[in-house]
């Protein structure tokens, strides 16, 4: 076991262990009833949960098995060859750049959406001692908001802006589609063999589909698709902008 991780890239490994510690320690934790993920994970700014330390405390939080292992298996395929080849600090950059670029994409809607449900709140009557009667029930009830069940059009704004209060993002998965980006970017031939399909597929059009998805999925979201797609966009995009202006040097990329 340790022998394997010792052939893991440093940056690689230690991001490794420390998503996988802390599914861990969040599972054993909610066996305790502490919800480690609602405290951890990212809310937008102007939400009653946010706290500075979820900009970076969400990169290691997963919402599930499958989940953490779909990132860490990218991690694992596309980061050690990207650490191997840019270096530990290189690629350290790179991994926290696309990750908090893709918290800032994503947690840019996430604000606007609450500024204007709040401005719709306000503009039907609602006062700042409102919000904070909002904010105080929200923050006694994690995971819980109030329904004034009687169907109207202000009902469902004030059910929506505690949705988008409570709303959150987790994962590793903008830093993903940062280095997935940027193998395609780099080594756009190199074929890749996937297990449930025979035939090799170069990455640019295997990681292309793949972003191609994503970027349809923002537009066409699923009813019950809790999927941060924009997240991967954003990662994706702030990944291709950072390998693009270092490989224009080349000697000092490499």
């Amino acid at each position: 076991m340790f022998s394997i991780l010792n052939n893991i890239p440093q940056v690689t490994r230690n991001l490794l262990i420390l998503n996988v510690l802390m599914f861990v320690i969040t599972e054993f934790l909610a066996t305790q009833g502490i919800d480690l993920r609602s405290m951890l994970a990212v809310h937008a700014i102007n939400s009653p949960f946010f706290e500075p330390y979820q900009i970076v405390s969400h990169f290691f939080m997963h919402g599930d098995f499958i989940h953490l292992f779909m990132n860490m298996f990218g991690l694992l395929m596309f980061g050690a060859f990207l650490e191997k080849l840019w270096g530990a600090k290189r690629f350290f950059i790179f991994f926290f750049a696309a990750a908090i670029g893709s918290w800032l994409i994503d947690g840019t809607i996430n604000y606007i959406q609450i500024y204007h449900l709040k401005n719709d709140l306000l503009a039907n009557g609602f006062s700042a001692s409102d919000f904070s009667r909002i904010h105080a029930y929200l923050l006694e009830h994690p995971g819980y908001y109030q329904n004034p069940g009687d169907g109207s059009h202000l009902s469902e704004i004030y059910v929506n802006y505690q949705m988008a209060c409570l709303s959150n993002s987790l994962g590793a998965s903008g830093g993903i589609f940062g280095i997935l980006a940027a193998f395609a970017i780099l080594f756009p031939n190199t074929e890749l063999q996937m297990l449930f399909f025979p035939v090799p597929i170069k990455a640019k059009f295997l990681i292309g589909a793949y972003v191609a998805y994503e970027l349809y999925m923002v537009f066409n979201p699923r009813m019950g698709d809790n999927v941060g797609h924009l997240a991967h966009i954003g990662g994706a995009i702030v990944g291709a902008i950072l390998v693009l202006i270092w490989r224009r040097n080349r000697k000092q990329f490499y």
